[in-house]
């Protein structure tokens, strides 16, 4: 790609995050202080949806709510102070459809204490010109734990205006399993990991923007993106998808840049499972390599294009210092608990992978926790990148061992998301 094509696309990416910066600000700092005139209607533009926090409010009730919590429901009695589990007695009497898949903040209090519930709900939505609560349809459709599986996009989408960090760490410097003294190094994690951290922005419930850095020992590849949901399955389709472009420059964005085009699909399978597809095409994508340099703050050489063989890596691998490259992602998430899922991911690289010395496809699995605006994934790869340009390179490359990209070698790593707001 053009230099002043690149250009042109970074400030267009980095215009959209100043942007979606200055919204937050602004909103932030817009609320007045003054209060509402006598007569005037309250701001209700903030509102949160109980569905979203887990809560249904009991029919015919003023002092009762259910809670749910952890994939148990809990009967809440504000007025006596009490808390009590929820069996299905308790539920049908309430007339609790399933906290977790209505969203009862469609209901107002007269459609809350309707003899069907479920029609005035209907009614109330098509009042306000939205569509009805989800169904039984809706209660088949699986709900990601976070923006990864563990190196692959979910491509799930965010809220309007909600800000997610996510933080990665790996361990690529020994073999989780293989090495001497595992027990003594808890699988490794006592020794040194790359760690990356992003963060990302719904600027709409479609659009959203990001942004993610690398440290040093991994080329300080700084990413900018940007993604759009244009299909959900919470909106009656039959997949989820979302196109992203972004942009990877090593050297804290200064050197050896790398566009990727990505399209991310997913399909639910019941409310319990959910399979990925991530092809992805990078143009002008570098080899993995570490850090060659004495000092850790040593500049990171720049892999230019018109360079016979790969900067930092022996001749006889024959790697050559960018190509454009085809990947293909798949991945699965399966819920063996409501916040407790099996994750597993595979990232073959179908076209000219050996050019930067992949021989063998990226691959990782783990265990996934989720708990409200929050996950965690402890899991085992062969991969030390997290980027969208590096996650198909493995440790073959960046620890210069050719068998270290084997299911023998493969080490521990794990990553944490937060919704900050």
């Amino acid at each position: 790609m053009y230099p002043n094509v690149r250009k042109i696309l970074a400030l267009f990416v980095l215009s959209l995050i100043m942007l979606t910066l200055n919204r937050v600000a602004g909103a932030q700092a817009s609320p007045s202080s003054s209060p509402p005139r006598e007569g005037s209607k309250p701001d209700v533009s903030g509102t949160v949806a109980a569905g979203d926090l887990g809560i249904v409010f009991v029919n015919g009730s003023s002092s009762e709510i259910i809670l749910e919590r952890g994939g148990k429901r809990y009967l809440v009695d504000t007025a006596s102070h009490t808390v009590r589990e929820a069996n299905s007695e308790v539920l049908t009497a309430a007339g609790d459809p399933d906290p977790i898949n209505v969203d009862a903040a469609h209901q107002t209090p007269e459609s809350a204490s309707s003899a069907n519930p479920g029609a005035a709900a209907n009614s109330v939505a098509q009042s306000q010109g939205s569509s009805p609560p989800p169904t039984d349809k809706a209660a088949r459709i699986y709900k990601p734990g976070d923006d990864m599986v563990y190196t692959l996009p979910t491509g799930r989408r965010i809220d309007r205006h909600g800000l997610y960090l996510n933080f990665t760490h790996r361990f690529p410097f020994e073999p989780a399993f293989t090495a001497p003294g595992r027990g003594n190094t808890l699988l490794g994690l006592d020794d040194f990991a790359i760690p990356s951290f992003g963060l990302r922005y719904g600027v709409t419930s479609k659009l959203s923007v990001s942004a993610f850095r690398s440290p040093s020992l991994i080329g300080r590849p700084i990413e900018l993106g940007v993604a759009y949901n244009f299909l959900d399955e919470k909106d009656g389709k039959p997949l989820n998808a979302a196109a992203r472009v972004s942009i990877v420059g090593q050297n804290n964005f200064a050197t050896s840049f790398t566009e990727n085009l990505e399209l991310i699909v997913s399909r639910s399978l019941g409310h319990r499972a959910q399979v990925y597809a991530v092809p992805t095409f990078s143009i002008n994508d570098r080899p993995l390599v570490g850090h060659p340099g004495p000092e850790l703050w040593d500049p990171y050489p720049s892999q230019h294009c018109y360079l016979p063989l790969a900067v930092g890596l022996p001749a006889s691998y024959d790697v050559h210092p960018c190509a454009n490259v085809f990947s293909l992602g798949v991945g699965v998430a399966v819920d063996i608990r409501p916040t407790v899922a099996l994750v597993a991911e595979a990232i073959p690289t179908l076209a000219n992978g050996p050019e930067l010395g992949i021989h063998r496809s990226a691959f990782a699995f783990g265990i996934k926790k989720k708990i409200w605006r929050h996950a965690f994934t402890l899991g085992f790869g062969n991969s030390p990148g997290t980027d969208t340009a590096q996650r198909a390179g493995t440790d073959a490359t960046f620890a210069q061992n050719p068998g270290a990209d084997k299911p023998s070698a493969m080490f521990i790593g794990f990553d944490l998301t937060r919704q900050i707001r």
